[in-house]
């Protein structure tokens, strides 16, 4: 990778090797980029358009596809997180990591449908067992890809003591589709009421539901925008970075 061939070498032993191996330190670190990424004169902004990966942006900006490590040292978000997904790749991923069912009720679970019961749909016919809940939303996650009612039904489900459950169900809807969290009118994150049982209320007109699609989508959408090196400028960022990095 042409980026560390200015890094100094080092003998490094790896493993059970009886003989040290000359490489590259990859812990070699130097702040020339830290020391002007916040300098507005530098730098000048860029949206990452759909499908572009880190090298033709670098191609795009400054005819070289070689300084697209660059973005990375000048924007915490996309070193943390990763360049933006694709609109195919996040699909993919968003399904990937909530692949389950959420049952959403208004009932008070704090008591009963624990996890490791399983769930029987009085009207769907269908079952699933109940792997996490989230109390504040009023949610069962469900194992798998189950088709209960996505209007509602009514749940039973046996505890273990042998004692029958009932629950009312508002909405099945698969685990990316469900409420992550809700926000007021001024896009703040609040929480849902309770009433003097401990039933959540619905969250009527002030209050917005963001799934979890939502929520990951507009993290994704944030990296687009980043922070670049100004191209009448780069070769002498780069120049002092690599002086700086061999010595």
């Amino acid at each position: 990778m042409k980026y560390f061939k200015d890094f100094q070498k080092v003998s490094y032993l790896y493993g059970n090797e009886a003989l040290p191996t000359l490489t590259q330190n990859l812990s070699r670190y130097v702040d020339v980029v830290d020391q002007i990424k916040d300098d507005i004169s530098f730098l000048t902004f860029y949206t990452i358009r759909e499908g572009y990966r880190p090298d033709q942006v670098s191609l795009q900006l400054y005819d070289s596809p070689l300084f697209y490590w660059t973005f990375y040292l000048l924007n915490d978000n996309i070193r943390q997180q990763g360049w933006p997904l694709t609109n195919v790749e996040f699909q993919t991923y968003i399904q990937k990591i909530f692949p389950n069912t959420v049952l959403t009720t208004r009932e008070n679970i704090s008591t009963k449908f624990k996890i490791g019961q399983t769930v029987a749909g009085n009207t769907s016919g269908v079952s699933g067992k109940i792997i996490r809940r989230n109390l504040d939303l009023g949610q069962l996650i469900i194992e798998g890809k189950v088709s209960f009612s996505t209007g509602g039904e009514t749940v039973t489900s046996t505890n273990g003591s042998g004692a029958v459950e009932s629950l009312s169900i508002v909405s099945s809807s698969d685990e990316h589709k469900a409420a992550n969290y809700y926000t007021d009118t001024s896009g703040g994150i609040v929480d849902l009421g309770v009433d003097g049982s401990g039933n959540l209320l619905a969250p009527g007109a002030t209050k917005n539901e963001i799934t979890s699609e939502q929520a990951y989508y507009n993290v994704n959408e944030s990296l687009r925008q980043i922070k670049v090196i100004r191209p009448d400028l780069i070769n002498t960022v780069v120049t002092s970075y690599k002086k700086a990095i061999r010595e």
